[in-house]
């Protein structure tokens, strides 16, 4: 009898077992973590934590960061990165004050402009990251610059503030009403999170995105244009940005021009610690919203219970640098993942993206 084939053969079930679990740590960690920050905070706080009135204020002061994360995830997915989220948040809200308050636009037309506008911001950056062979930090971060300019010439550097009669009701309503008992933005969030699941788990646009963040040169063999498609990305960002910026018009009901920067860190921390979770190794929209939630309670108990203004910067960006960590370990494990077998003896070349473009009758696949 072959010795390796014995070896293996021995004790194949205490191996599986340790792998299983480390599967299931690393796709549920997360979401397991949130439900003990809440048991936590419970105990720690019990007359105000575990109440509806918390919850409704963590569902609806969260929702924007969230959305924004979902935002910056899309990009990741690609392997570039679009440090101009905040900048464009910042300029969406205010021109949405601007065309209803300054020039008397109907509410519903300023919108949809914004949003559209975002789309278009988002399409620039993407045409300036793949034609002009910009790296995505340097390209997003001179557009940001160049929309935080545009938001300052817009507002004169002081803030939008509505007239008497106020802003129309209807458009306040998107922020502030509620639906089943709960703040309206928490479904906003579940939908986004929805459509982005499905775009990149289930169609055909997501495992391109996949394939072309894993390996652009592989993309390029196997025919899928990748200019094309990053640009696409870039919109996508560009349009939820968009979104998050009427509703966070909604919300202040006035224009501040420098609003926006405050979320830009919250989203990276979310869509990058969001990579190990659910997915673990890759950027996916469930991932971020589980990371999301973490976030969320997480800053809310340290706040009840008193912490200084300065906690808040900390967590953020602690969780980024811990974020960034657990991200990049997530991927080398599960590069690795494929070249070992049990007792860690080599299996042969590692199944990597190269071979799994061409599954499905040569139809670009997501990675497993």
């Amino acid at each position: 009898m072959n010795p390796s084939r014995a070896r293996r053969s021995r004790s194949p079930r205490p191996e599986r077992l340790r792998a299983a679990g480390g599967h299931l740590i690393g796709t549920y960690g997360l979401l397991a973590l949130t439900v003990l920050l809440f048991l936590a905070f419970s105990l720690a706080l019990p007359h105000t934590f575990p109440t509806l009135e918390n919850i409704d204020s963590i569902l609806s002061s969260q929702s924007i960061p969230a959305i924004l994360a979902l935002g910056a995830t899309v990009p990741i997915v690609t392997g570039r990165f679009d440090l101009s989220i905040g900048y464009g948040l910042g300029l969406a809200h205010v021109m949405v004050m601007w065309l209803i308050v300054d020039s008397g636009w109907p509410w519903p037309l300023a919108c949809l402009s914004v949003i559209a506008g975002g789309a278009l911001v988002g399409v620039l950056n993407g045409v300036v990251v793949e034609f002009g062979r910009i790296d995505s930090f340097i390209a997003t971060l001179g557009t940001g610059s160049m929309m935080y300019a545009a938001t300052g010439w817009i507002t004169d550097g002081s803030r939008i503030v509505p007239g008497p009669q106020g802003l129309p009701a209807a458009f306040t309503d998107l922020y502030d009403s509620t639906f089943l008992g709960l703040p309206v933005p928490a479904f906003y969030v579940l939908a986004l999170a929805i459509v982005l699941w499905v775009l990149l788990e289930r169609l055909p646009l997501g495992r391109y995105l996949y394939v072309i963040g894993s390996s652009p040169r592989t993309a390029d063999l196997v025919g899928i244009p990748t200019r094309r498609y990053s640009i696409y990305a870039f919109a996508t960002s560009g349009l939820i940005v968009g979104f998050a910026g009427v509703l966070l018009a909604a919300q202040q009901q006035i224009g501040n021009p420098s609003v926006g920067l405050d979320y830009l860190l919250p989203a990276f921390v979310g869509a990058l610690l969001g990579s190990t979770a659910i997915r673990p190794g890759r950027p996916n929209a469930l991932g971020t919203l589980v990371a999301v939630a973490v976030l969320a309670v997480g800053l809310a108990g340290i706040g009840q219970l008193g912490a200084d203004f300065w906690a808040t910067p900390l967590f953020n960006g602690a969780t980024l640098l811990l974020a960034v960590g657990l991200a990049g370990y997530s991927a080398r494990r599960r590069l690795c993942a494929g070249a070992t077998v049990d007792r860690g003896e080599p299996a042969g070349p590692a199944p990597t993206e190269r071979s799994s473009p061409m599954r499905n009758g040569g139809t670009p696949g997501a990675t497993p």
